[in-house]
């Protein structure tokens, strides 16, 4: 016991020797391992991230209603462009459209999109006769698509001569009256393009406007329009 108290006493020297004038120590090095009794003060400061978190629970939200036109207002004389039954390109003025008629005129966000197809445009093609029997002259349906590809819609929907489909394919019309729609977000490419509606024109005059938000089929099918004749 003796003899280990003395060697312990023995080494003290040395231990306070080595704390007065310490070796530099490789933290690489695995000769030489760090101990409890020997501490480096390290900080490290990282930039702060403009990583947004996502939310599991986000939900798609579209912009509140809003457009220029409005019940009352007459419509901006833009020009929209169709093939006529001979395949041959036409112009049409929104003026020569509905001037001294009874007009009903309907948007899509786009050809061959889902809703378009199966319920839109086909429900006013099914109702185009009620329609013309309340005194409706013209069924004509808008979207911002080229009138090549509005021809291609309309045969392969096997559409006649019951709507009138109206290509507007620089958004002159549909930001004219206020109802672009923003889609630049959607992972499908489809852009800008037009809000849905449905509206009773007299005579170039908005009478009956029926407004969807975003990609909604709410408040424009042919039926809503029959309950407001």
């Amino acid at each position: 016991m003796a003899a280990t108290i003395t060697a312990a006493i023995s080494t003290l020297p040395k231990l306070y020797k080595s704390t007065l004038t310490p070796k530099p120590i490789s933290l690489l090095s695995q000769k030489c391992p760090l101990s409890s009794s020997f501490s480096i003060p390290f900080k490290v400061q990282l930039p702060k991230s403009n990583v947004q978190h996502l939310n599991a629970h986000t939900k798609t939200t579209f912009p509140r209603i809003s457009a220029t036109i409005s019940v009352g207002d007459k419509l901006p004389n833009s020009t929209l462009s169709y093939f006529d039954p001979s395949d041959e390109l036409k112009t049409l003025s929104v003026s020569e459209l509905t001037s001294g008629k009874k007009v009903v005129l309907f948007a899509v966000p786009g050809a061959f999109t889902p809703t378009c197809s199966q319920k839109h445009l086909p429900g006013f093609v099914e109702k185009s006769k009620e329609l013309k029997d309340k005194g409706i002259d013209v069924i004509a349906c808008v979207s911002v698509n080229d009138a090549f590809v509005m021809k291609s819609w309309k045969e392969n929907l096997g559409i006649g001569d019951e709507v009138l489909l109206l290509s507007d394919g620089n958004l002159e019309f549909t930001k004219a009256i206020g109802c672009e729609l923003d889609l630049s977000d959607k992972p499908v490419g489809l852009g800008v393009r037009s809000r849905r509606y449905a509206m009773l024109v007299e005579d170039g005059v908005v009478k009956v406007l029926n407004l969807e938000e975003g990609g909604a089929f709410n408040v424009s099918s042919a039926e809503d329009i029959l309950k407001a004749l």
